[in-house]
């Protein structure tokens, strides 16, 4: 895909299953990503360790949704090393006001330790990226992130790359035919990020589940 970055060219980039990358916080440049083998998360497959369940149960945090968009990508940007880029952060935010992105935010104190942020089509989130700015945070944003699509009818979480981290939280692998396949049943249907219906409970997001790989 060519021409510059625009809503509707995100939109379309994704329907496709392709995303954006930048080189540096600093390089304007964009390019686009179609990976060989794609990670996602299983909605019923996330682990919760004794650890992560403790440290919701404890309840030091607040959460809440769509409050501080621009400042959660900015803090996922702020790291030596980023793909997001000034029009990045740009365009997701004009995406957010137009409803197709999203972000969960932990707080402490009215400080914001932790969020993770992305798009959704349909039934399809795709996750972006997080940031912790405290022990736990991020693992904590995931964990209520991950209720919240399973409870407002999300069929597919797509997380782009595999890291050692996801795999350890429940994520796989799969490859682009797969992957696909799904992307393009999923976009199809429809889920509601924001169901005024939906209330997280505390227990059944901290509940353990056994690790498969």
């Amino acid at each position: 895909m060519t021409g510059q970055l625009t809503p509707d060219l995100l939109l379309s980039a994704y329907r496709a299953g392709i995303f954006p990358m930048a080189e540096s916080a600093t390089n304007k440049d964009i390019f686009w990503v179609d990976p060989k083998y794609r990670g996602i998360m299983p909605l019923d497959k996330f682990h919760v360790s004794k650890s992560l369940s403790r440290a919701i149960m404890k309840l030091d945090y607040q959460i809440s949704v769509n409050t501080s968009f621009e400042k959660v990508i900015r803090m996922c940007a702020e790291r030596p090393e980023t793909w997001i880029n000034r029009e990045i952060i740009t365009n997701y935010c004009l995406l957010f006001q137009r409803g197709h992105a999203h972000c969960l935010e932990v707080w402490n104190n009215e400080k914001l330790i932790g969020g993770i942020y992305g798009v959704s089509i349909g039934a399809v989130f795709f996750g972006e990226s997080m940031f912790s700015k405290k022990s736990n945070a991020s693992k904590i944003a995931l964990a209520y992130l991950v209720n919240r699509l399973k409870e407002t009818g999300f069929k597919l979480f797509d997380t782009q790359f595999l890291t050692p981290h996801l795999a350890s939280l429940g994520a796989i692998e799969i490859s682009k035919t797969k992957y696909k396949i799904l992307l393009f049943k999923a976009v199809e249907e429809v889920a509601n990020f924001c169901a005024s219906s939906y209330s997280p409970d505390v227990s059944a997001i901290a509940q353990r589940r056994a690790h498969t790989s």
